[in-house]
């Protein structure tokens, strides 16, 4: 089981806000403030930043996990990282 990030985690104690206790709360802005300090931002051309924005538009994603998909994407195909693959028997929604 995948143990939630700290936006999912910050969003879900925005919900039931009532229900958080103060030291949960306390816990999860620190760790939001040390990702918020040790986060970089990747900066592109113009005409990249507009590539960009009509991609993640057209995905329905955030600019940056764009940026992590493609990057995930091209490791896969240069065989950086192992492919997905998928079983015979598996669900693959009309895609092969």
């Amino acid at each position: 089981m995948k143990t939630p990030d700290t936006a999912a985690l910050l969003e879900d104690a925005a919900v039931r806000i009532a229900d958080v206790s103060r030291p949960d709360l306390q816990i999860l802005l620190r760790r939001a403030a040390l990702l918020l300090r040790n986060s970089g931002s990747i900066a592109f051309e113009d005409d990249m930043e507009e590539a960009l924005r009509d991609l993640s538009g057209e995905l329905g994603m955030t600019r940056n996990d764009t940026i992590r998909f493609i990057v995930r994407e091209w490791m896969e195909k240069n065989t950086y990282l192992p492919v997905h693959e998928l079983d015979e028997d598996g669900d693959t929604d009309g895609e092969a």
